[in-house]
């Protein structure tokens, strides 16, 4: 079980995110829709959701040859063991394994979350043939990290500090996970847009001069979402631009999917236009909120990884839906005291979803995180 504090720290900004993401309600066709949704009678006994159809795999454009699907993934510091053996069992299918484990505080200094930097975790993933490029995420104040991309002496400053956070260890490269930059407004949007892509061409260059990766990653851009990351320049110098596809409804909004079949639509038409689609990854959430269902009441909304939710779900005797317009899985119970509502996502839910990314020739994905997940995920993602 995760701790209040870490969910907290967990969510990578999931609140910002969600902030992003809810905006996109307005664009995301049927993701208003009344559910449609198939339910288990409560009179009979409650079974888990059933198989999830693997998709046939993709084959290479001229080749019978299927595409191979690559699937990297978060592990998070405060699950960090669990996490790690989780990697372990699955490196065959993982091309990277990005530790959550440091935070940008400011222009030259980088913090370490507990157990950052764990040798025995990068040695063995190292071994497992799984690369190691952890996250850099960052929290910082209104306007600070704007600051910081607008003063190219600054901008200068941080970059060097990744770099040192970089040759702290035996890394494969870093994963710069910076959030706070979605909320600028209007009167410094381009400087602050163009001082990122600024930061990133500079960073990606020295990382590549080391032989190492640099990642990217950034919100869903929709009409209404995503301006402040230039997709294009982002795409040309990063190895990896990993888009975060979950939080169509989050902590913060009403009850409803995390993601969306026709919001993945939207989200890869962009993408694809502006980015190789080889060089996207999309991430897909292994989690779920539980909301209050009345809107009005103050009782607050909680995260549920894949495991939590299934084990209320079962604990409740709630029956399994899945809504087949979104292509996620919820359901609904009382406490005792209000009733509640659980969205999250599954191997069935992922199953639908793959489609619209073999669509778009994006192959790869990124799963946030690892011992969140539903186990069927990844025998579906081999499939996918």
């Amino acid at each position: 079980m995760i701790t209040t504090g870490a969910v907290a720290r967990l969510s990578r900004s999931l609140a910002l995110a969600g902030l992003i993401a809810a905006t996109a309600l307005t664009t995301a066709s049927g993701a208003e829709s009344a559910p449609q949704t198939e339910s288990i009678p409560a009179s009979v006994p409650l079974p888990g959701p059933p198989p999830a159809a693997v998709p046939a795999p993709e084959q290479a454009p001229g080749s019978d040859a299927p595409v191979p699907r690559t699937v990297s993934a978060w592990l998070p510091y405060w699950d960090q063991e669990g996490a790690y053996q989780d990697a372990l069992r699955h490196a065959d299918q993982l091309h990277t394994v990005s530790p959550f484990w440091y935070e940008a505080v400011s222009a030259g200094r980088i913090d370490a979350h507990p157990g950052a930097g764990a040798r025995g975790i990068i040695d063995g993933l190292h071994r497992a043939g799984t690369k190691v490029v952890p996250t850099v995420m960052e929290t910082m104040r209104s306007g600070a990290l704007a600051a910081i991309l607008t003063s190219p002496a600054r901008r200068a400053e941080h970059t060097d500090a990744l770099m040192r956070t970089v040759a702290t260890r035996d890394y494969d490269g870093l994963d710069l996970d910076y959030e706070s930059i979605a909320a600028t407004g209007d009167a410094t949007y381009a400087a602050v847009r163009d001082g990122f892509t600024a930061l990133v061409t500079d960073l990606c260059r020295r990382l590549h001069t080391q032989g190492k990766q640099c990642v990217v990653t950034v919100f869903p851009k929709t009409a209404t979402t995503g301006r402040i990351w230039d997709y294009a320049a982002l795409g040309r110098v990063a190895d990896r631009v990993r888009i975060m596809g979950y939080n169509l409804h989050w902590s913060g909004g009403d009850p409803g999917p995390l993601a969306d079949t026709h919001w993945y639509e939207d989200i890869l038409a962009r993408a694809t236009a502006l980015v190789p689609p080889a060089k996207l990854e999309m991430g897909l959430p292994a989690y779920g909120w539980n909301w209050p269902s009345d809107s009005t009441s103050t009782a607050a909304t909680r995260h549920v990884t894949w495991k939590e939710a299934e084990e209320l779900r079962l604990e409740q005797g709630a029956p399994y839906r899945f809504d087949e317009v979104s292509g996620t899985p919820y359901f609904t119970y009382d406490d005792g005291t209000e009733s509640r509502e659980v969205w999250y996502q599954d191997a069935r839910g992922i199953a639908a979803h793959l489609p619209v990314l073999r669509k778009h020739g994006v192959v790869n994905t990124a799963l946030w995180a690892l011992d969140f997940e539903d186990p069927e995920i990844w025998p579906v993602l081999a499939g996918g």
